[in-house]
């Protein structure tokens, strides 16, 4: 198996792992001294135990990268309300270095651009 491969077969066990609640096993593929920045939020989280004290769960939509840049498209569900999120992760010898996390919530699309645009499949959202 090439490194990409690797890189690929890694991010998808951490989703898989994130998905069934198994936090040691989503969090092996943080480096020890790894950074989570939040923007949105201004945060940073230092180092693997602090990222996984999060207790995060997301569910993932798709997944592309190439070399040591990879992106992640989830959805995380705080107090049963759905936020979209994407998960830029930076890989060295391995391991994430680096990630950066955006989030956004669900919004209605205005009534003016209906006949620009379809629904995507399985999402909907009420009409702002």
């Amino acid at each position: 198996m090439d490194a990409e491969s690797r890189i690929r077969a890694t991010i998808e066990e951490h989703w898989r792992a994130s998905e069934r609640g198994d936090v040691a096993a989503e969090h092996a593929v943080y480096a020890a001294d790894a950074i989570l920045d939040h923007p949105q939020s201004g945060e940073r989280f230092r180092g693997r135990e602090t990222i996984a004290a999060q207790n995060r769960h997301f569910t993932v939509l798709r997944i592309t990268g190439h070399a040591r840049l990879w992106v992640s498209e989830c959805v995380i569900t705080y107090d049963g309300v759905p936020s979209y999120s994407v998960s830029v992760v930076e890989f060295a010898d391995g391991q994430v270095a680096h990630e950066t996390q955006y989030f956004a919530g669900p919004f209605g699309a205005p009534a003016w651009r209906a006949a620009l645009a379809e629904p995507m499949p399985g999402r909907t959202v009420e009409e702002a």
